[in-house]
Protein backbone atom coordinates (compact mmCIF):
# COMPACT_ATOMS: atom_id res chain seq x y z
CA UNK A 1 0.00 0.00 0.00
CA UNK A 2 1.43 3.32 -0.86
CA UNK A 3 2.93 5.55 2.45
CA UNK A 4 2.07 9.42 0.53
CA UNK A 5 0.28 10.07 3.61
CA UNK A 6 3.04 9.69 6.02
CA UNK A 7 4.15 12.84 7.78
CA UNK A 8 8.23 12.65 8.46
CA UNK A 9 8.91 16.01 11.25
CA UNK A 10 11.67 17.69 12.37
CA UNK A 11 12.26 19.62 15.08
CA UNK A 12 15.30 22.37 15.84
CA UNK A 13 16.77 23.16 18.91
CA UNK A 14 18.82 26.55 18.57
CA UNK A 15 21.62 26.82 21.24
CA UNK A 16 23.49 29.83 22.65
CA UNK A 17 23.49 32.27 25.55
CA UNK A 18 23.98 34.86 22.87
CA UNK A 19 20.50 33.94 20.86
CA UNK A 20 18.73 34.37 23.94
CA UNK A 21 20.58 38.06 25.45
CA UNK A 22 19.64 39.46 21.68
CA UNK A 23 23.19 39.82 21.04
CA UNK A 24 22.59 37.47 17.93
CA UNK A 25 19.71 37.42 15.74
CA UNK A 26 19.08 34.03 14.68
CA UNK A 27 18.71 33.13 10.94
CA UNK A 28 18.91 29.38 11.01
CA UNK A 29 15.16 28.48 11.90
CA UNK A 30 13.98 30.25 8.37
CA UNK A 31 16.82 28.43 6.40
CA UNK A 32 16.29 24.96 8.07
CA UNK A 33 12.70 25.48 7.89
CA UNK A 34 13.01 26.33 3.69
CA UNK A 35 15.16 23.24 3.30
CA UNK A 36 13.07 20.72 5.33
CA UNK A 37 10.02 21.65 3.51
CA UNK A 38 11.64 20.82 0.03
CA UNK A 39 13.22 17.99 1.37
CA UNK A 40 9.35 16.70 2.35
CA UNK A 41 9.67 16.84 5.84
CA UNK A 42 7.74 19.39 7.89
CA UNK A 43 8.95 21.83 10.99
CA UNK A 44 6.80 20.88 13.72
CA UNK A 45 8.92 22.82 16.99
CA UNK A 46 11.68 25.08 17.31
CA UNK A 47 13.59 25.28 20.78
CA UNK A 48 16.05 27.88 21.81
CA UNK A 49 17.99 27.12 25.09
CA UNK A 50 21.08 28.42 26.60
CA UNK A 51 24.57 26.83 27.23
CA UNK A 52 23.48 24.94 29.92
CA UNK A 53 24.14 20.79 29.76
CA UNK A 54 20.93 19.93 31.63
CA UNK A 55 18.62 22.27 29.39
CA UNK A 56 20.17 20.50 25.97
CA UNK A 57 19.39 17.32 27.44
CA UNK A 58 16.80 17.86 27.86
CA UNK A 59 15.09 19.72 25.11
CA UNK A 60 17.36 16.83 22.72
CA UNK A 61 15.89 13.87 24.62
CA UNK A 62 11.88 15.37 24.45
CA UNK A 63 12.24 16.34 20.83
CA UNK A 64 14.24 13.63 18.89
CA UNK A 65 11.41 11.01 20.73
CA UNK A 66 8.33 13.10 19.32
CA UNK A 67 9.90 13.85 15.87
CA UNK A 68 11.70 11.79 13.04
CA UNK A 69 14.60 14.18 12.80
CA UNK A 70 16.12 16.50 15.12
CA UNK A 71 18.18 18.82 14.36
CA UNK A 72 20.61 21.42 16.63
CA UNK A 73 22.74 24.61 15.68
CA UNK A 74 25.17 26.10 18.14
CA UNK A 75 27.98 24.98 20.45
CA UNK A 76 30.30 23.07 18.42
CA UNK A 77 33.11 25.32 18.05
CA UNK A 78 36.82 25.15 19.70
CA UNK A 79 36.21 27.01 22.55
CA UNK A 80 35.37 25.79 26.69
CA UNK A 81 31.76 26.97 26.03
CA UNK A 82 31.01 24.93 22.87
CA UNK A 83 29.60 21.82 24.78
CA UNK A 84 26.46 20.98 22.75
CA UNK A 85 28.76 17.65 21.53
CA UNK A 86 28.97 16.61 25.63
CA UNK A 87 25.74 17.34 26.14
CA UNK A 88 24.04 15.26 23.47
CA UNK A 89 26.62 12.55 24.11
CA UNK A 90 25.11 12.50 27.98
CA UNK A 91 21.81 12.67 26.05
CA UNK A 92 21.99 9.90 24.24
CA UNK A 93 24.10 7.85 26.43
CA UNK A 94 27.58 7.30 25.25
CA UNK A 95 30.76 9.06 25.70
CA UNK A 96 32.52 11.61 23.77
CA UNK A 97 35.53 10.42 21.63
CA UNK A 98 37.89 11.89 18.91
CA UNK A 99 36.54 10.90 15.31
CA UNK A 100 39.00 9.92 13.57
CA UNK A 101 37.74 10.82 10.37
CA UNK A 102 37.02 14.33 11.33
CA UNK A 103 40.46 14.52 12.79
CA UNK A 104 41.84 14.05 9.59
CA UNK A 105 40.10 16.33 7.91
CA UNK A 106 41.23 19.00 10.94
CA UNK A 107 44.79 18.16 9.81
CA UNK A 108 44.30 18.63 6.36
CA UNK A 109 42.69 21.64 6.56
CA UNK A 110 45.31 23.43 8.97
CA UNK A 111 47.67 21.83 7.92
CA UNK A 112 48.68 25.50 6.18
CA UNK A 113 46.47 27.17 8.69
CA UNK A 114 49.48 26.85 11.32
CA UNK A 115 48.31 23.24 12.59
CA UNK A 116 45.68 21.42 14.16
CA UNK A 117 45.99 22.61 17.92
CA UNK A 118 44.50 21.26 21.17
CA UNK A 119 41.63 23.70 20.57
CA UNK A 120 40.99 23.31 16.73
CA UNK A 121 41.42 19.19 17.81
CA UNK A 122 37.89 20.18 19.88
CA UNK A 123 36.53 20.17 16.94
CA UNK A 124 36.81 16.55 15.89
CA UNK A 125 34.78 15.50 18.83
CA UNK A 126 31.80 13.65 18.83
CA UNK A 127 29.46 11.28 20.56
CA UNK A 128 30.59 7.75 20.07
CA UNK A 129 29.16 6.13 17.34
CA UNK A 130 28.29 9.16 14.98
CA UNK A 131 28.68 10.20 11.02
CA UNK A 132 30.00 13.57 10.13
CA UNK A 133 27.84 15.95 7.86
CA UNK A 134 30.64 17.43 5.33
CA UNK A 135 31.28 21.15 5.97
CA UNK A 136 33.29 22.84 2.64
CA UNK A 137 33.97 26.09 4.22
CA UNK A 138 35.91 25.63 7.46
CA UNK A 139 37.07 21.66 7.28
CA UNK A 140 35.34 21.18 11.04
CA UNK A 141 32.40 18.83 10.31
CA UNK A 142 28.76 18.63 11.22
CA UNK A 143 27.89 15.65 12.88
CA UNK A 144 24.88 12.93 12.78
CA UNK A 145 24.25 10.50 15.50
CA UNK A 146 20.91 8.43 14.97
CA UNK A 147 17.99 10.94 13.89
CA UNK A 148 20.28 14.09 15.89
CA UNK A 149 21.91 16.39 13.36
CA UNK A 150 24.24 18.52 14.92
CA UNK A 151 24.95 21.58 12.88
CA UNK A 152 26.99 25.09 13.00
CA UNK A 153 25.45 27.86 14.78
CA UNK A 154 26.57 30.51 11.75
CA UNK A 155 24.20 30.49 8.92
CA UNK A 156 26.68 30.08 6.28
CA UNK A 157 28.18 27.17 7.33
CA UNK A 158 24.68 25.44 8.16
CA UNK A 159 23.44 25.99 4.74
CA UNK A 160 26.40 23.96 3.03
CA UNK A 161 25.72 21.52 5.50
CA UNK A 162 22.17 21.26 4.87
CA UNK A 163 23.03 21.24 1.09
CA UNK A 164 25.46 18.32 1.98
CA UNK A 165 22.34 16.22 3.44
CA UNK A 166 19.87 17.45 0.36
CA UNK A 167 18.53 14.20 -0.59
CA UNK A 168 19.90 12.03 2.20
CA UNK A 169 16.93 11.84 4.31
CA UNK A 170 13.58 9.62 4.11
CA UNK A 171 11.12 12.42 3.87
CA UNK A 172 7.19 11.97 3.03
CA UNK A 173 4.80 14.14 0.89
CA UNK A 174 5.95 17.45 -0.12
CA UNK A 175 3.74 20.05 2.00
CA UNK A 176 2.27 21.80 -1.01
CA UNK A 177 0.60 25.36 -0.45
CA UNK A 178 -1.33 28.30 -2.45
CA UNK A 179 -2.32 31.58 -1.44
CA UNK A 180 -4.94 33.57 -2.27
CA UNK A 181 -5.61 37.47 -1.29
CA UNK A 182 -8.64 39.33 0.05
CA UNK A 183 -10.29 42.36 0.94
CA UNK A 184 -11.91 41.40 4.19
CA UNK A 185 -11.52 41.51 7.69
CA UNK A 186 -10.45 38.62 9.29
CA UNK A 187 -13.49 38.33 11.78
CA UNK A 188 -16.24 38.32 8.84
CA UNK A 189 -14.68 34.97 7.42
CA UNK A 190 -13.60 33.25 10.72
CA UNK A 191 -16.49 30.83 9.94
CA UNK A 192 -16.27 30.16 6.10
CA UNK A 193 -12.28 29.60 7.40
CA UNK A 194 -13.45 27.02 10.15
CA UNK A 195 -15.92 25.27 7.97
CA UNK A 196 -14.25 24.91 4.57
CA UNK A 197 -11.14 23.54 6.84
CA UNK A 198 -13.11 20.93 8.49
CA UNK A 199 -14.33 19.91 5.17
CA UNK A 200 -10.87 19.28 3.50
CA UNK A 201 -9.08 17.03 6.41
CA UNK A 202 -6.09 17.34 4.62
CA UNK A 203 -5.35 21.03 4.29
CA UNK A 204 -4.58 23.68 7.18
CA UNK A 205 -5.51 27.07 6.54
CA UNK A 206 -3.53 29.81 7.69
CA UNK A 207 -4.91 33.70 7.28
CA UNK A 208 -2.40 36.57 7.64
CA UNK A 209 -4.28 39.95 8.08
CA UNK A 210 -2.64 43.29 6.83
CA UNK A 211 -4.05 46.83 6.47
CA UNK A 212 -3.18 48.82 3.08
CA UNK A 213 -4.87 51.41 1.30
CA UNK A 214 -6.75 52.43 3.66
CA UNK A 215 -8.71 49.43 4.09
CA UNK A 216 -8.34 45.77 5.70
CA UNK A 217 -7.50 42.85 4.08
CA UNK A 218 -6.47 38.76 4.52
CA UNK A 219 -4.06 36.84 2.32
CA UNK A 220 -5.16 32.97 3.29
CA UNK A 221 -2.70 30.64 2.53
CA UNK A 222 -4.06 26.97 1.90
CA UNK A 223 -1.29 24.01 2.70
CA UNK A 224 -1.71 19.73 1.80
CA UNK A 225 0.20 17.18 0.62
CA UNK A 226 -2.55 16.35 -1.49
CA UNK A 227 -2.74 17.92 -4.61
CA UNK A 228 -6.30 17.46 -5.45
CA UNK A 229 -7.28 18.18 -2.05
CA UNK A 230 -5.42 21.59 -2.23
CA UNK A 231 -6.67 22.46 -5.48
CA UNK A 232 -10.48 21.62 -3.99
CA UNK A 233 -10.25 23.50 -1.04
CA UNK A 234 -9.21 26.80 -2.84
CA UNK A 235 -11.94 26.96 -5.33
CA UNK A 236 -14.37 26.08 -2.04
CA UNK A 237 -12.69 29.27 -0.61
CA UNK A 238 -12.99 31.30 -3.42
CA UNK A 239 -16.48 30.79 -3.77
CA UNK A 240 -17.14 31.05 -0.33
CA UNK A 241 -15.33 34.74 -0.45
CA UNK A 242 -17.48 35.41 -3.53
CA UNK A 243 -20.66 34.20 -2.31
CA UNK A 244 -19.92 37.39 0.40
CA UNK A 245 -19.46 39.36 -2.48
CA UNK A 246 -15.63 39.22 -1.36
CA UNK A 247 -13.69 38.08 -4.80
CA UNK A 248 -10.39 36.09 -4.27
CA UNK A 249 -7.14 37.30 -5.64
CA UNK A 250 -5.51 34.28 -7.05
CA UNK A 251 -1.42 34.44 -5.71
CA UNK A 252 -2.55 36.65 -2.79
CA UNK A 253 -2.17 40.71 -2.64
Amino acid sequence: MATAARIFTAALVVIGDEILSGRTHDKNIAQIAAWLQVQGIRLKEVRVVADDTAAIVEAVNLLRARNDYLFTTGGIGPTHDDITVDAIAQAVGVPVVVHPEAQAILEDYYETRGGLTEARLRMARTPEGAALIPNRYNGAPGIRWGNVFIMAGVPSITAGMLDALSGQLEGGAPLLSETIGCWVGESEVADLLRRTEKAFETCQIGSYPFWGEGRTGANFVIRSVDAQDLAACVRALSEGLAAMDRPAVPGGI
